[in-house]
């Protein structure tokens, strides 16, 4: 017979008896038990051990839906609620990192942004990834990196778009993601930081690395209500979307789920450059640099943002976006700070982890 769990757990070894028994003794948890037992990590009444071993249990077995819309619940009830009060329309996650390409999604999210829109973007650096992340980039192109909620309401107000670490939005959460450098393996944390819209934006834009986890992320989005929600196999698992490959969106608005196929929109294959410079963001912006493959990531991510956030088909969405990349204001909208002129450029030849 299953075990089951009271409305009160006292030990939280039930839980790693639960998922750990085996195929035919254990099973999976509730979304309810799975809410308690992340609740339990958070405030404490977990020792590290346990912690360890209940995380790479669901590591090795991986977590069902209610287990992710449970562990969710526990983090979304303690992320800081100044977060959630700066009136945003849009979240993304940013927490896979770039290493083949730049993060063109940058030049996107600042187009929703010049259209009247305000989006919230959170990420961390995640140990050994040897990835680059968007907080190394920011401070290159003259954009602050907000300590807190008051940072990033002056840089919503006058950017319309603004980024800060998870570590300051929920420390707890971003903690476990920096267990990797111990586990030399990721967890679930990273899944639920794509999930946790901080912001409580009206719409949430989540990018995963690995096949039919985006299908999970929508059947997760759909348990919690959430309210709109798109997640996509996007650029080495980042929130943009790759021109060279076919792609489904996967939707849930309020519990309604849906997919929808897109083709590749670029059909010259392209060589990953050897070094990243971030300034090259600029100069694409600017028009002083015409790169293909830019030009088709940012219409490509800001056609899934249209599609999100507007309602619109993904036609729709591309033929709008265009227009929007095309007719932009080309002008920096930042000067850049001295000191940063001469930052190094990432290699992109060397060993990286995948997601």
């Amino acid at each position: 017979m299953p075990e089951t769990m009271s409305d009160s757990p006292t030990n939280f070894k039930h839980f790693i008896r639960i998922i750990g028994r085996g195929q035919r003794a254990g099973r999976t948890l509730t979304m309810l038990e799975a809410e308690q037992a992340m609740s339990m990590i958070i405030n404490g009444q977990a020792t590290a051990e346990q912690k360890g071993a209940f995380l790479m249990l669901l590591r090795v077995r991986e977590e069902t839906p209610e287990e992710l819309a449970g562990f969710s619940q526990a983090f979304r009830v303690h992320t800081a609620t100044s977060v959630a009060d700066l009136n945003v329309d849009l979240d993304m996650g940013c927490y896979a990192g770039k290493r083949r390409h730049l993060p063109w999604f940058l030049l996107a999210v600042m187009l929703l942004a010049k259209s009247g829109k305000r989006i919230f973007l959170h990420g961390t650096h995640e140990p050994d990834s040897k990835r680059l992340y968007l907080k190394e980039v920011l401070p290159q192109l003259g954009f602050d990196v907000a300590q807190n909620s008051e940072q990033a309401q002056k840089a919503l107000d006058t950017f319309g778009f603004a980024y800060m670490d998870l570590k300051h939005i929920n420390p707890q959460l971003d903690d476990i993601i920096q267990l990797r450098e111990q586990f030399g393996l990721r967890s679930c944390a990273n899944t639920l930081a794509r999930m946790l819209n901080p912001s409580n934006a009206a719409h949430s834009l989540q990018g995963i690395f690995h096949r039919k986890i985006d299908e999970k992320h929508r059947e997760t989005a759909a348990l919690l209500n959430d309210a709109n929600v798109l997640c996509f196999r996007g650029e080495g698992g980042e929130v943009e979307f790759n021109p060279l490959r076919d792609v489904t969106l996967h939707l849930s608005r309020s519990a309604q789920q849906s997919s929808e196929d897109v083709k590749a929109t670029c059909e010259t294959f392209i060589t990953k450059p050897q070094e990243l410079d971030a300034k090259q963001l600029i100069s694409v912006w600017t028009a002083e640099l015409d790169d293909a493959y830019a030009n088709h990531a940012v219409v490509g991510t800001l056609s899934l943002m249209l599609v999100l956030v507007n309602k619109l088909d993904w036609v729709e969405a591309y033929q709008q976006a265009e227009v929007m990349w095309q007719k932009r204001d080309k002008t920096w909208p930042v000067v850049l700070p001295e000191d940063n002129l001469a930052a190094t450029a990432f290699d992109t030849t060397g060993k990286h982890y995948a997601h």
